[in-house]
């Protein structure tokens, strides 16, 4: 089997554990009505002082997030990094915990079975 072939075959797998099973959409679905919240309480409200709105999008996107942050201040970047890198460090977030999510649900869902072709004991 060609390299590319089988890089496809994993992406694929990748791509439906992070967007094709229910338990993923939904948390896709929270993270994505969460920011609109943000964007339409950034944009649209008028605020005395500072707006938390954004700390919902962190909270859903942790505590991935926060191994990106540490890491850019470890890496000697002031409080968080750049904005490119938070927004970044975000969306990474939230897709590597989706995936996570689908794999946890496919791990529950098989309820401990193996993909072996002869059951033990066989």
């Amino acid at each position: 089997m060609s390299h590319q072939l089988m890089t496809k075959r994993q992406l694929r797998a990748l791509a439906r554990l992070t967007f094709g099973n229910t338990t993923s959409r939904i948390y896709l679905g929270l993270v994505l009505a969460a920011t609109v919240f943000v964007t339409v309480d950034t944009l649209f409200v008028a605020h005395e002082d500072a707006s938390f709105a954004g700390v919902w999008v962190f909270f859903l996107a942790a505590p991935t997030i926060f191994v990106f942050l540490v890491g850019s201040s470890v890496a000697g970047a002031d409080t968080g990094g750049p904005a490119w890198f938070v927004y970044l460090a975000l969306i990474v977030s939230v897709l590597v915990q989706a995936c996570a999510l689908g794999w946890f649900a496919r791990l529950v869902r098989r309820g401990g079975r193996s993909h072996s072709a002869h059951p033990q004991g066989a």
